[in-house]
């Protein structure tokens, strides 16, 4: 192609493939809804009129609540990973992650099959070392990105979590870790938020979660609970002088751990990364918010191949929510008020 006048040579104009695909990795730890939520997703949006595939990545689960498009059990299973290689159960689930990166063409075919008239939803397994830790799960991700696939990773964390503050302290260590391993756009979600008191009411209204402002003001809930009343935990071995270097030592931990927990809340306040949305898979507007989110993030509110393309200002206006809004309600709806 010849050059233009003046010297400058044209750019090519960028090419989006004709297999591109949008989708959601949904990922968390075991026990968070990852499964469910990926039906509950499926349902709500083919009831929005969109087709939808869900692949399963979990080599070890075999009770799945979809029938999947594709299920990673067809290449590799942790059972037969287990037996061939003599592995255990968390080795086993590395070694089929490493296999389905070695095989990424099995998942890229899957993908085609689903055609990019469709939205898929990726159900990972739950072990976090995956994510924190493993650049297996980065590698496959940014493997199917390079392909001009368009994902956003979607953490899901039990919102019982909340009524723990040690709990919720090492969910955001563990939320910032992921964002930070995964290098890809990620929607934080707190799941089943429909029994987020089941353990009794929170401590801090639903925005102190959710927005992560200030995470310092849990510590004074971590010293109580590190520094429980002489006559809550006292005990026959516990009186007397024999007793006073262990009870010395256990304070000595405690202060240490409220050390390294204070130092946490500075780290995750630092980045400034972390945030929640709230989700109930029963809840079609806690859906639709979380979907506004996502769409967002993976940019197929910004133009997807099954529509005509939405203007960038219209999309980006058209999530803006009031507090009271978007948290204000879901405070009064799942936590009376």
């Amino acid at each position: 192609r010849p050059a233009p006048a003046g010297g400058v040579t044209a750019r090519p104009l960028l090419c989006l493939p004709d297999q591109m695909v949008f989708g959601q990795v949904v990922i968390g730890p075991p026990g968070s809804g990852k499964s469910t939520y990926c039906e509950g997703m499926r349902q709500y949006l083919e009831a929005a009129g969109r087709s939808v595939s869900v692949v399963n990545l979990d080599p070890a689960n075999d009770l799945l609540p979809y029938e999947p498009a594709a299920d990673i059990r067809e290449l590799v299973s942790v059972e037969g990973a287990a037996s061939a290689c003599g592995l255990g159960p968390n080795g086993a689930l590395v070694y089929c992650l490493e296999y389905l990166e070695a095989n990424l063409d099995w998942l890229e075919g899957a993908l085609s099959r689903a055609g990019s008239a469709s939205y898929v939803l990726l159900d990972l397994p739950g072990q976090v070392e995956l994510y924190t830790h493993y650049p297996v799960v980065r590698n496959v991700l940014q493997g199917l990105q390079r392909r001009g696939h368009r994902l956003c990773c979607v953490h899901l964390v039990d919102a019982h979590h909340c009524s723990d503050a040690e709990k919720f302290l090492s969910v955001l260590l563990v939320t910032l870790s992921t964002m930070v391993q995964l290098e890809m756009p990620q929607v934080n979600l707190l799941s089943k938020l429909d029994l987020v008191e089941a353990y009794g009411p929170l401590p801090f209204n639903l925005d102190f979660y959710t927005d992560v402002l200030e995470p310092a003001r849990l510590l004074p809930h971590l010293q109580a609970a590190a520094y429980p009343p002489p006559a809550a935990t006292a005990g026959p071995a516990d009186s007397g002088e024999a007793a006073a270097p262990r009870r010395r030592g256990l304070e000595g931990f405690a202060a240490r751990h409220l050390k390294l927990s204070a130092a946490i809340c500075e780290l995750v306040d630092d980045f400034g990364l972390v945030g929640f949305g709230a989700v109930a898979v029963d809840d079609s507007e806690t859906m639709a918010r979380a979907l506004r989110s996502i769409d967002k993030a993976n940019g197929y509110c910004f133009g997807a191949t099954e529509g005509a393309p939405a203007g960038v200002f219209g999309c980006a206006a058209a999530d803006l929510e009031w507090d009271d809004e978007r948290v204000g309600s879901l405070q009064e709806r799942f936590m009376g008020g």
